[in-house]
């Protein structure tokens, strides 16, 4: 298992404190993580525009991804694959427990292929299906 310092470096980015600490939630997370929840972790040191600055810079180098939920917010998930700037390869399904709330990257469920009309060109595709997961099962 690769170290936080391992993919910062990987990543050709500078190791600070809060890319350390942010990266280290995510590796510490066994699900998706809200801004919210980053922040608050976090923000005891380090302040709401850091984090912020932070998780967009995870997100265009490929060391996260984001995921839309139904209420219209952005989680963030670890990418398991091997992410690159511009180009996520995090085409899987996520799926939403309806009652814990936990967000789980299923990824060996991938998005079904979408036909598009002729000069349409896909940027992202995001499935998510919620229900109940095993643990609240």
């Amino acid at each position: 298992m690769k170290t936080k310092l391992d993919i910062l470096k990987q990543y050709g980015l500078s190791v600070t404190d809060s890319r350390k600490k942010i990266l280290e939630l995510f590796l510490n997370a066994d699900g998706a993580l809200a801004h919210a929840d980053i922040e608050k972790n976090a923000a005891k040191n380090f302040d709401r525009v850091t984090v912020y600055r932070t998780l967009q810079t995870f997100v265009e180098k490929g060391i996260v991804h984001q995921i839309p939920t139904t209420d219209n917010s952005i989680l963030y998930a670890l990418c398991k694959q091997n992410c690159q700037q511009g180009h996520h390869h995090d085409d899987h399904v996520h799926f939403i427990c309806s009652n814990c709330d936990k967000t789980i990257c299923l990824d060996d469920v991938t998005i079904p292929q979408v036909k598009l009309p002729i000069n349409f060109t896909k940027q992202q595709a995001a499935m998510v299906v919620t229900g109940v997961c095993e643990d609240c099962k």
